[in-house]
């Protein structure tokens, strides 16, 4: 069993878990290093970190915008394994990198998995990559004792979440709404929908709700009927409002629903 997977079944039974996304590389890498560090001390379970990407089709304004300043402050995708491993050597949490699938291909897909567990990363989301066109991802991730994680959408028919439930380690991330990312006031109930398809067709699977999650409240509905709530943008948004120490207050305030 993953680390991942530990975590999240560990915390189950005792309000559920918060999984945070922080991009990389922003405002600058030493300081998006730090901002990962703050926001495991301050209340998160497993840390995504996102790999800033020149055509984020799946990310909201708020990381565009962030993405788009670490690559125009000089990011590159090799500064990824240096930082996973500035950060893995000062948590003792699950750290895995949300990367979109051309960059690993243009590096290579074994030199990828490679580099990423030996940095200390637990392993990767891959927002746009289909099971169905993953088997050498699968076999390299498999060879370096990687999580792989892989979506599960409204749309997805119970043939396709099976798939991904059968091809994803660690978790399946649990698409609450068609679209990108952002911070929203109502979560789609179809987040339940998903969830449920989830547990039908692989109870013994893990699956986390992400795209949308900003508040407490909601945190604490998702670990209601999931295993754990991701929330992205709320994060990036405080850290742009104020810093490290409003990223720091927010990560608390969203932990805080994960009490029974």
């Amino acid at each position: 069993m993953s680390t991942t997977e530990q975590t999240l079944r560990a915390n189950r039974q005792n309000g559920g878990s918060l999984i945070g996304y922080f991009p990389l590389g922003y405002p600058s890498l030493e300081e998006s290093v730090e901002a990962a560090v703050a926001m495991c001390e301050a209340g998160c379970d497993v840390l995504e970190l996102g790999i800033p990407y020149s055509d984020p089709v799946m990310d909201g304004l708020v990381i565009q915008e962030a993405t788009e300043t670490a690559l125009a402050n000089g990011f590159k995708l090799k500064d990824t394994f240096a930082a996973v491993k500035a950060v893995t050597s000062r948590v003792d949490i699950p750290v895995l990198v949300m990367t979109y699938w051309n960059p690993v291909m243009q590096y290579g897909e074994a030199r990828f998995a490679k580099d990423l567990a030996d940095s200390g990363a637990a392993g990767a989301i891959t927002p746009d990559l289909i099971p169905d066109e993953a088997g050498s991802w699968i076999s390299a991730t498999d060879a370096h004792g990687l999580d792989r994680v892989f979506l599960a959408t409204p749309t997805s028919t119970g043939k396709r979440t099976q798939r991904a439930c059968d091809s994803s380690k660690g978790f399946v991330y649990a698409v609450s709404t068609m679209g990108i990312t952002g911070a929203r006031d109502d979560l789609d109930q179809n987040a339940k929908k998903v969830v449920s398809e989830v547990r039908a067709q692989s109870p013994q699977s893990m699956t986390a709700v992400g795209i949308g999650v900003s508040t407490a409240s909601q945190v604490r509905e998702i670990n209601g009927y999931a295993d754990g709530a991701i929330v992205g943008s709320a994060f990036v948004r405080a850290y742009q409002q104020g810093g490290i120490e409003a990223l720091r207050a927010k990560v608390s305030e969203l932990a805080k629903g994960k009490t029974k």
